[in-house]
């Protein structure tokens, strides 16, 4: 029988072989926010063969997100992430299906905008009131859940870790996400990306178009694109065993 799997995904198959392959294509990933973490992690997971992808961002580029976002360029400045992420996607795999969703995420909106056959949902916010309602909501409901820590005022790649939430350290993030997380009975269970690199200092917050003032974290180039393809890697790992 001749191969039917097509020739971008030949490097892939000799890895996964024609089942990983499938299983792949097979599963919907819901990705929360396109900056510099989940941009990559939603390319990762494009080029790898995943079949559905819900990506949610309601932001636009901006000049400051060049240091750092796989979607910002001088040319996309004003442009939506989450239209320039689709354009994207497709234009690596024409063959997955990409929905776009706009909204700022909250509390009141999260069970409407995450599909309730996601394969996992996965946490690239930024607000931590956003980061918290996707997480605990998700995780009731039963989903798999994976989020992405603090990657900002770090530059030691060798930091970086996989762990679930319960065993995170030295990230001020995943310690009040933990502190947070318990306020509604989740202990365990979320898996996590995360920095033990000891963090440097933020300017002070600054008002933000939702939610509450938020601090201005020191970026560079590689941290959130680790950040990303390592979500990316740790979820696909996790699908692939079926676990």
């Amino acid at each position: 029988m001749p191969n039917t799997i097509h020739p971008q995904f030949a490097r892939t198959q000799i890895l996964l072989g024609e089942e990983g392959l499938a299983l792949l294509k097979n599963t919907h990933i819901f990705i929360a926010g396109l900056g510099g973490v989940g941009s990559y992690c939603a390319e990762a997971m494009a080029r790898a063969g995943v079949g559905r992808l819900t990506l949610l961002d309601h932001d636009k580029v901006v000049p400051s997100n060049i240091n750092r976002q796989l979607l910002a360029l001088h040319s996309t400045e004003g442009q939506s992430k989450a239209d320039l992420m689709r354009a994207r996607i497709l234009d690596i795999n024409p063959e997955c299906e990409v929905k776009v969703l706009y909204d700022f995420l909250a509390i009141e909106n999260v069970n409407q905008l995450v599909p309730a056959d996601s394969c996992y949902v996965i946490d690239c916010i930024d607000s931590l009131s956003s980061k918290v309602a996707l997480v605990v909501e998700s995780y009731k409901r039963g989903l798999k859940v994976a989020s992405s820590m603090g990657a900002g005022n770090r530059r030691d790649p060798t930091r970086i870790k996989v762990a679930d939430i319960k065993d995170t350290d030295m990230c001020p993030l995943a310690r009040e996400m933990r502190k947070r997380l318990r306020n509604e009975n989740v202990y365990e269970g979320v898996l996590a990306v995360f920095s033990d690199e000891y963090p440097g200092q933020p300017l002070p917050p600054e008002p933000t178009g939702r939610g509450r003032p938020r601090a201005v974290n020191g970026t560079i180039s590689y941290m959130p694109p680790l950040f990303g393809f390592m979500l990316a890697g740790a979820v696909i790992q996790r699908i692939l065993e079926k676990t």
